[in-house]
């Protein structure tokens, strides 16, 4: 069914709902004898799986891989490789109560109106459980890449802004706290606001940033396939995602093109990077950079209004477990859109090239 797909050559195709049996994918185009770092590929899911701070869903998943096919003795065959994360700490009868109403800002009204029946527990289809799957993918894509950095951190919670640019960032302190946010003194702060919150039984969106380095001169397709717009597609289709900007981004509508311009230095590179290392939507070996601006979780634990099937509006406070704030967790999922989305245009590169 369309919408269950990523991707041209690399191919991410996924299954599962968030209370089913499991969650899984295809992943298609990946070459052969591409050597498979099970440990990485764990750390990776245990980055974006839920219960790992105070600060997120306390719903507590392994979020252990298994893999069914194209792998064979540690190595890519070049088949379709299959996998499959078993959820095992599912709490069907919290959400219950949505069996008959629709949550404000869910897609549980669209989903009824679409289909004409949903699964209500947890949102099921439409739920953030399905990016576990997503990360997977960027973690092998992670690895056909091994060339490119990818690096993605909190640049921002409510109107907690770190002033950092990217280049001023020590990417090895992202882990260093459970907000992700690289510079300590912001990350204190963008902490005791979402604990705030969360006393509260609120929500707070903000904002990710994530920095793309060492992509060579010529990634990415002329018109529709523009790379910028591919990310874009590729960051827009997270849950909760209300935004995408790269380079200079909506600040740059405010510029003189004078002011705007990236000159060129004698090598190709240019003298600054407002073009966000993307060109007529093709990479121009300078870094990529662009951030993405999730909303506050819909689900609050306080009393909100709610839509029932028989047309009334009645009260009601959310169940189940949710993150107050879900940008810590979003963080490694923009880095696995990006290199699910780079490891295609890689593939599509090579097929350009007369050797």
């Amino acid at each position: 069914m369309a919408g269950n797909q990523l991707g041209t050559l690399f191919k991410l195709s996924t299954f599962g709902e968030s209370h089913g049996e499991a969650i899984g994918g295809i992943i298609e185009g990946c070459p052969a004898g591409i050597a498979i770092d099970y440990t990485m590929i764990q750390y990776e899911m245990d980055r974006r799986k839920p219960g790992q701070s105070a600060l997120v869903s306390q719903r507590k998943e392994a979020d252990e891989v298994q893999f069914l096919s194209g792998i064979f003795e540690g190595k890519t065959t070049g088949m379709p490789i299959g996998f499959i994360i078993r959820n095992t700490n599912q709490k069907s009868a919290d959400y219950s109560s949505n069996k008959d109403t629709y949550r404000p800002s869910h897609a549980d009204y669209v989903y009824d109106q679409k289909y004409g029946f949903r699964d209500y527990r947890g949102g099921g289809r439409s739920s953030a459980r399905e990016t576990a799957s997503w990360v997977v993918a960027g973690a092998i894509a992670k690895q056909l890449l091994s060339h490119v950095k990818i690096n993605a951190f909190v640049s921002s919670v409510g109107p907690i802004f770190m002033e950092k640019p990217y280049q001023a960032v020590d990417f090895s302190k992202i882990e260093s706290n459970p907000v992700r946010c690289p510079d300590p003194d912001t990350a204190a702060e963008m902490e005791d606001l979402i604990r705030q919150i969360r006393k509260e039984g609120d929500t707070i969106g903000g904002t990710v940033t994530c920095v793309i380095q060492n992509v060579p001169t010529g990634w990415g397709d002329p018109v529709f396939d523009k790379l910028h717009a591919q990310l874009g597609k590729a960051m827009l289709s997270i849950n909760a995602v209300k935004g995408f900007e790269y380079g200079s981004g909506f600040c740059g509508a405010q510029m003189r093109g004078s002011a705007h311009n990236d000159l060129y230095n004698t090598n190709g590179t240019t003298q600054t990077n407002l073009s966000g290392g993307i060109q007529g939507g093709i990479s121009n070996g300078m870094d990529i950079y662009f951030r993405v601006a999730f909303k506050p979780v819909a689900t609050l634990i306080k009393e909100q209004e709610v839509l029932s099937k028989d047309g009334k509006i009645h009260i009601q406070h959310g169940e189940g477990r949710h993150d107050p704030c879900v940008v810590p967790r979003a963080v490694p999922i923009v880095e696995a859109m990006a290199a699910i989305v780079l490891a295609d245009c890689y593939l599509r590169n090579n097929a350009y090239q007369n050797n």
